[in-house]
């Protein structure tokens, strides 16, 4: 028993993240390549036209960041995250090689047809049967792999709250390293060899992550499943449905909680706010019941787990725009840069290769950002991450509107250029300049809000909210489908020429420019509501694991429960906020080693 304590101490850390960022490194890698060089594929392979290839990507996008979610609930109900990255990678491995298959086999290309899609029959369920189960492994990857190296942490530690701010940033530079080799060696493959061996790639680096991921086993803090989280709020909306009309008591403290001899080693207690106060409802006893039921009453933490997701989504909601404005980088931005020239003195570069400026960036800017700004910044605000993780969201929401501002700038002048006699291309480079700004933006905004989902959400919630992440994005690539939809509609109708701005194959007969400006305009009236977001919100307590709770009692016994509570706690030493982190600590371990005897 001695020994195994002992080897459950020594787990978690970086090195067992160690295992996790090989395998979101070599996942990240073909993802990224394969993402921003599908436009092309599905154009010149496929058939699509302009519009239809930039919407099946974003779809494609959409869908796999929107199957977020699924991982997420699946680690937090029913599976470890463990076991849950192992089956969404599988199935990422499999479908990488149906991709394959099909850019292989010119029996499964369709023929050109002039019209949007020309997909029908049997080949287009392959295509999308294949594409969607691509999206489903890498969904449910992205809902589980953060947060499973983030569980490699106590966060109720000091040391832990410092380690994992910097998990989330070392988190971001694989990712990001990967990426660049992605964008470079892969998308060469892609380009200049064929595609079907750049899948092929992307297969043989998904599989070996996947086995370095497996291998690390020995070495992870498996957190086990619990109660669903879908369930414990349904209960506190349907409870407190039933008792819309019942009154609160004036004292917070008279509303139910579960007491300390009735509650699990890994419960955590989070106090009452005076948010939301019509939810409070749902924790109202009953007068005609003497037992609690779950569907009758809920404890004010259940409630305020709910409060704090819902305090989440004005936060969620206003970073939606800005994956919006992503999504036109890997569309539009890429088409652009098909029209450019694309050569740096000798060498051909390859349009798809043009992102790899922003990462390279990214790779030297996040080391100094966690060696040298974190912690200057650190002494001066006492944040374990230097700012707060909403300061780091603003600061990439600003960051993209100057992108999508200077994107259609850099169009208006590639256009001119093309327009003059004779026709020139200008060099696409030009395209770094939106991709830099936007590079930063995300280095910001991305690791921000992970790391704000995560901290803030409930503990048995915590895989699932760290996707919420993913959401922003799924819903960014969906809107911009719909922008692309709408503007076409509209503007066909309003322009002289009977033309929408992003109609047909021909970009140069297009308006990407006024597409741009237009998300930069909508961008800053976005910023201003979620500055307003952002000052409402009310961060969670730290430590509320340490809070003692509160149980429903008959007012008269008040006094002598508090004076029990208080003989209790000297008995035991309470008083102390190490104890609190130490016993936390020991529970962790006791369930560790009851859950592998």
């Amino acid at each position: 028993m001695g020994d195994k304590v002992e080897n459950i101490k020594q787990k978690g850390g970086f090195r067992a993240c160690t295992f996790v960022f090989v395998f979101s490194a070599l996942e990240n890698m073909g993802f990224i390549a394969n993402g921003i060089s599908m436009v092309l594929y599905f154009k010149n392979e496929m058939h699509f036209d302009l519009a239809g290839a930039s919407n099946t990507l974003t779809n494609f996008f959409g869908s796999t960041f929107l199957l977020c979610l699924v991982g997420g609930f699946i680690s937090d109900t029913f599976l470890s995250r463990f076991a849950t990255c192992l089956i969404f990678g599988t199935l990422e491995v499999l479908a990488l090689v149906m991709l394959t298959i099909q850019a292989y086999s010119k029996n499964l290309h369709p023929p050109d047809c002039g019209k949007s899609s020309c997909l029908k029959g049997a080949i287009a369920a392959y295509f999308y049967g294949s594409l969607y189960l691509y999206s489903f492994g890498c969904g449910g990857n992205r809902g589980t792999l953060p947060a499973f190296g983030a569980g490699q942490f106590d966060e109720n530690d000091p040391k832990g709250a410092k380690a994992l701010a910097s998990y989330f940033n070392f988190y971001l530079l694989a990712t990001t390293v990967a990426a660049v080799v992605g964008v470079t060696g892969i998308v060469y493959v892609f380009t200049e060899k064929s595609w079907w061996l750049g899948f092929l790639v992307s297969s043989v680096a998904n599989f070996i992550g996947l086995i370095a991921l497996a291998a690390g086993k020995c070495l992870y803090r498996i957190q086990q499943p619990g109660e669903s989280p879908l369930v414990r709020v349904a209960q506190v909306l349907v409870v407190a449905i039933k008792n819309r009309k019942l009154s609160l008591p004036d004292n917070p403290e008279e509303l139910y909680e579960i007491n300390e001899k009735e509650r699990a080693s890994t419960w955590e207690r989070i106090p009452h706010a005076n948010q939301f106060r019509c939810l409070d409802k749902a924790a109202i006893m009953p007068k005609d019941s003497a037992v609690a039921a779950p569907w009758r009453v809920c404890t004010v933490t259940q409630v305020e787990e709910v409060k704090i997701l819902t305090r989440m989504m004005p936060i969620l909601a206003s970073t939606i725009l800005m994956n919006t404005c992503l999504a036109q980088l890997q569309t539009f931005s890429i088409t652009q840069g098909a029209a450019m020239d694309p050569h740096l003195g000798s060498i051909k570069v390859p349009t798809s290769s043009i992102p790899v400026i922003p990462l390279l960036f990214m790779s030297i800017l996040l080391p100094l950002y966690e060696f040298f700004f974190v912690p200057f910044a650190r002494k001066i605000t006492g944040h374990p991450s230097g700012i707060t993780q909403l300061q780091r969201v603003g600061i990439g929401l600003v960051l993209s509107a100057v992108s999508m501002t200077v994107a259609g700038l850099v169009e208006v002048i590639r256009r001119n250029a093309f327009n003059e006699t004779p026709p020139k291309q200008i060099s696409l480079f030009w395209l770094s300049f939106q991709y830099c700004i936007f590079g930063i933006a995300d280095m910001f905004t991305f690791i921000g809000l992970l790391e704000f989902f995560y901290k803030e959400a409930p503990a048995g919630m915590k895989t699932l909210a760290s996707s919420f992440t993913y959401l922003s994005l799924s819903f960014g690539y969906f809107l911009s489908s719909a922008f692309v939809d709408i503007i076409n509609a509209v503007t066909k109708r309003i322009t002289p020429s009977k033309q929408g701005w992003l109609h047909g194959k021909d970009i140069n007969k297009n308006n990407v420019n006024l597409f741009y400006w237009f998300l930069a305009i909508v961008s800053v009236l976005n910023l201003v509501l979620y500055l307003y977001a952002a000052a409402w919100y009310k961060y969670k307590p730290e430590n509320c694991s340490d809070i003692k709770p509160k149980p429903l009692m008959d007012p008269s016994a008040k006094e002598e429960k508090i004076d029990q509570d208080d003989g209790k706690a000297k008995q035991y030493g309470a008083a102390s906020s190490d104890d609190g982190i130490i016993g936390k600590e020991k529970e962790f371990i006791h369930d560790e080693v009851k859950s592998q005897e």
